[in-house]
């Protein structure tokens, strides 16, 4: 039998990634892992909503038993069976992340031999969470790129604090996985702008974009404001995407009562033109994401900004599961090196 792992969750930026990071990887690797001080560094610990489904999820992909289970729970221990990779719903009561779900079931799923297609319903569109256009256009443009074959289609956006959004993902038998290796700066990036609303006056996109053209000299046919009809609102959000020659990166912005149009753009604009000037491929979000991904298939590097108390704190746990699988090495004055070698090696 596999040995257990026991994690602590106050590590680091002790969140919930490290519950994520640890039934994905419990999955993969058929290791049990007993996790205490859930979420401890935040200021309502314990599994929510979000979490709960995350490990429900896994449990059922993986066919595990666990204990602690439950709202508010800060001790969980996993068991992990057999992978049942096939068609599933998962449904998050809240307007939680279903985006953060699928970063806890993709991974498995990934390395069945059988297609697996998932409805995820809930939040899609989640301040402090990936958002569905960077799941779309960032992540899993470079999963496809590592080799493996997953497609996400939007049917419905779901907004905080309503959700009632709704993806589709399809992941089939992945193809000859190659190594990854983004190192071209994006600074000559081509920008587009787009702006989501859902029951909210079109003047509110108008006023976002108009800044966004002004200030990144973005062409007025490369700015599209989507006005979304049969969604739960309100909702607003703002997404720059750059692409370059490396890969695409997308930096988001959510509207918020009492927060003007013009300072969700200047918000998503600073930091946009921050990423562009530091000479990095991958902003840290994305290289957050990418890890996993990199980790499962043949590898590869990227050349990134600082990588964030996050990203250490995903790299420590899956060295819990995978050792000395990660390295990161400065590169210079704000850029680092992360070279991921893969399990196969």
């Amino acid at each position: 039998m596999n040995s257990s792992i026991t994690l602590d969750g106050s590590q680091g930026e002790g969140g919930g990634q490290i519950l994520r990071t640890a039934l994905a990887l419990s999955v993969v690797t058929g290791r049990p892992f007993r996790i205490h001080h859930i979420r401890s560094g935040r200021p309502k610990p314990g599994l929510m909503r979000q979490h709960l489904a995350c490990v429900e999820a896994a449990a059922r992909i993986g066919t595990a038993t666990v204990e602690g289970a439950a709202l508010g729970s800060q001790e969980l221990t996993f068991n992990p069976g057999t992978l049942v990779p096939g068609h599933y719903t998962f449904r998050i009561a809240s307007a939680g992340s279903t985006m953060l779900l699928l970063q806890t079931v993709l991974p498995p799923l990934l390395l069945a031999d059988t297609p697996s297609e998932l409805v995820l319903e809930g939040g899609t569109h989640n301040p402090f969470a990936p958002p569905f256009p960077f799941i779309q256009r960032a992540f899993l443009p470079l999963v496809r790129r590592i080799g493996f074959d997953v497609e996400a289609e939007l049917e419905l956006p779901g907004f905080h604090p309503n959700g009632g959004g709704r993806s589709r993902v399809t992941i089939r038998p992945a193809l000859e996985p190659s190594a990854l290796n983004l190192d071209t700066p994006s600074r000559d990036a081509a920008l587009s702008a787009v702006a989501c609303l859902v029951g909210l006056p079109g003047s509110i996109a108008d006023r976002e974009l108009a800044v966004v053209r002004q200030r990144l000299s973005i062409p007025a046919d490369r700015c599209t404001a989507e006005a979304i009809p049969g969604a739960i609102g309100p909702g607003n959000s703002l997404h720059v995407i750059a692409d370059s020659a490396g890969c695409t990166n997308v930096f988001t912005g959510f509207g918020a009562p009492r927060i003007r149009s013009e300072q969700v753009a200047v918000t998503v604009i600073a930091e946009t033109e921050h990423f562009l000037s530091s000479g990095a491929c991958v902003e840290e979000h994305l290289a957050d994401q990418l890890l996993l991904p990199l980790v499962l298939g043949r590898g590869g590097r990227f050349i990134t900004t600082e990588p964030s108390n996050h990203t250490r704190t995903n790299i420590e746990v899956i060295h819990q599961f995978l050792p000395h699988r990660i390295q990161i090495k400065a590169v210079g004055p704000a850029l680092w090196c992360i070279t991921v070698q893969p399990v196969s090696q």
